[in-house]
């Protein structure tokens, strides 16, 4: 079981508002998942693998993927009050789940 975080690298973000973003995805992926996932992760030692995709449309690319394979997953949009001048699509968390189903999608990103 694991959980992956995908950011845009193309933002740029300074590593404060990446950590908050990163967590935000985190967080709410995990809140939309079965409970009996979310145990069997807790249990394995909640691994999180963070992954950069290009831009935008790579991330929103990941979402279809993600939902195409049945894997819950949280697409979160910056409010744009502080970084940024509007409301920004940051990251993708995919999972907590089966380690293969999420590999399946995301094998050939990079860490960030």
């Amino acid at each position: 079981m694991k959980q992956v975080i995908l950011v845009r690298a193309d933002l740029k973000m300074p590593k404060g508002k990446l950590s908050s973003q990163v967590a935000h995805a985190s967080v709410e992926a995990v809140l939309k998942s079965p409970d009996y996932k979310v145990s069997e992760w807790r249990t394995e030692g909640m691994k999180k693998v963070i992954l950069k995709v290009k831009d935008e449309k790579e991330l929103t690319q990941y979402k279809k993927l993600a939902d195409k394979e049945r894997l819950t997953n949280a697409l979160i949009k910056d409010a744009g009050l502080t970084e940024f001048k509007e409301p920004t699509l940051t990251c993708l968390a995919i999972g907590p789940d089966n380690e293969e189903s999420i590999d399946k999608i995301t094998k050939k990103l990079k860490l960030i």
